[in-house]
């Protein structure tokens, strides 16, 4: 495919293929964007801005709202496509296709809702006959630097909403999945979509990346990916607006009053979903003494029965992760845990891009697999003595998007609302769980800002402040 620069479908001197994780064929081409193209699409943009702001909401909502038409319409073919460039099996990708129809359909409805408030200025001193209030205008060009994960939900979570809001938006892909992005620029353009108001630049992060995140142009950065790459966008980026969506170990606690079915069925599907490469995947399983044994002996069957391969193939539950040397690091990690006194109850294998799904019992909170972000299909489960151990265990990580409890004791599940340190908490659920339209977003180094569309367009907005001064 080319890549979509001021307006124009553009080919590069250079192509990057997109490989299928499974079996390593050629899915596609993209360029490999140069510096000149980084010009010329920031150039676009700020002239697409304008057009933006200067466009009634009602007209946005109603492009916005045709886009996500043809997104149901088209669900199929986006899931495919979602598929074959990402490795998660044939369902997921559908049904992260309808997700995105819907952040585009909720955007659409939040286009004709920006509004301002009025400032009770007569409340303050002096301040008799001055009428006050506030008006929501667009950042202008909005940057969105987006992760291969959810090739299309989470670029419509950022385009969405900065179209919404009046802006002009420049999509930078990840370079492993960029073509659920490009055909997402061919829907908008096709449902009324300014060419100059959206592009989709293809490339490296360092060489377009950073180039694009340093320019004073670009006024508002929403990236989602690992906190070091956010760490290294928050130096070059300067005085513009930020939002950040991180990383997680994202932590379960399994109280003793827990429903153990309910359990394990949420962590075989908030745990090996996408082969555990979601940043709010169950990955640390915390229980508490009295169902420790019981719970690892009911989660052994049901992580072996989850079968793994090719993602196009309908009788497959999982598929590989995106990149070979990403299933190579997560066999590292599994295999240091064994050498540091965790268990292997089942998985482990590796064949190439394919990692069996994989449960570690015994798991010690300073093992690696605990600490740091695995971002693959292992789940690893320690036990604690009370709700507070588990508790400091949860909390016990630089860490905080996604927690979750089972219990039925409604004390304690507001205690654990209460303390632990996340973003997002759930109760009788595994963490991994998004509406589209709630506010979402972490604490500490899992980012900065909500997404959501009504809560990213507060972000890809400004305020200003209207004062009227009678008589």
């Amino acid at each position: 495919m080319k890549m979509f620069i001021h307006g124009e479908w553009v080919e590069g001197a250079k192509q990057i293929e997109v490989l299928n994780p499974f079996d390593g064929s050629v899915v596609d081409t993209v360029p490999q964007a140069s510096s000149s193209d980084i010009e010329t699409v920031l150039a676009g943009a700020v002239r697409g801005a304008e057009i933006m702001r200067n466009m009634p909401a009602y007209d946005r909502f109603r492009v916005l709202r045709k886009a996500a038409d043809l997104m149901f319409e088209r669900q199929d073919e986006l899931g495919r496509t979602i598929s074959c460039e990402e490795g998660k099996v044939l369902g997921e990708g559908v049904f992260e296709a309808n997700r995105a129809a819907v952040t585009i359909e909720t955007s659409a409805e939040e286009a004709k809702r920006l509004t301002g408030e009025v400032l009770p200025l007569d409340g303050a001193p002096g301040a008799t006959g001055k009428l006050g209030f506030t008006l929501r205008i667009p950042c202008g060009v909005v940057l969105a630097i987006t992760p291969f994960n959810f090739p299309l939900n989470l670029v419509c979570h950022k385009v969405g909403p900065a179209l919404a809001a009046g802006n002009a938006v420049i999509v930078k892909p990840a370079s492993d999945t960029p073509l659920s992005a490009l055909k997402l620029v061919e829907i908008l353009l096709e449902a009324g979509v300014p060419p100059l108001a959206v592009s989709c630049i293809t490339g490296s992060g360092g060489s377009v990346g950073e180039g694009l995140c340093g320019d004073d142009r670009v006024r508002k950065i929403s990236f989602t990916g690992s906190a070091e790459v956010g760490r290294r966008i928050g130096q070059v980026a300067g005085l513009k607006k930020v939002t950040m969506e991180l990383g997680s170990n994202s932590p379960l606690i399994v109280m003793d009053d827990a429903d153990l079915t309910k359990v394990v069925d949420a962590t075989i599907k908030t745990g090996f979903a996408n082969a555990g490469q979601v940043c709010i995947s169950a990955q640390r399983v915390i229980a508490l003494e009295n169902v420790y044994t019981d719970l690892v002996e009911a989660l052994h069957p049901a992580v072996e029965a989850i079968s793994a391969g090719d993602q196009l193939d309908a009788g497959t539950l999982m598929g590989p992760m995106v990149r070979e040397r990403d299933a190579a690091r997560v066999s590292e990690w599994i295999d240091e845990a064994v050498s540091d006194g965790a268990r292997l109850v089942c998985g482990g294998g590796r064949q190439a891009a394919v990692v069996t799904p994989t449960l570690l019992a015994d798991v010690k909170p300073d093992m690696r697999i605990s600490r740091d972000e695995l971002f693959g299909p292992a789940v690893g489960v320690t036990h604690a003595a009370n709700m507070d151990q588990a508790i400091e265990m949860a909390n016990d990580t630089r860490f905080g998007l996604s927690a979750s409890i089972f219990t039925q004791d409604i004390d304690a599940a507001v205690r654990f609302a209460r303390n632990v340190h996340s973003g997002n908490i759930h109760i009788n659920w595994g963490p991994m769980w998004r509406a589209d339209l709630m506010p979402y977003g972490g604490l500490k180094e899992s980012g900065l800002g909500k997404e959501g569309p009504k809560y990213a367009i507060a972000e890809m907005t400004e305020l200003k402040t209207v004062v009227i001064h009678e008589g």
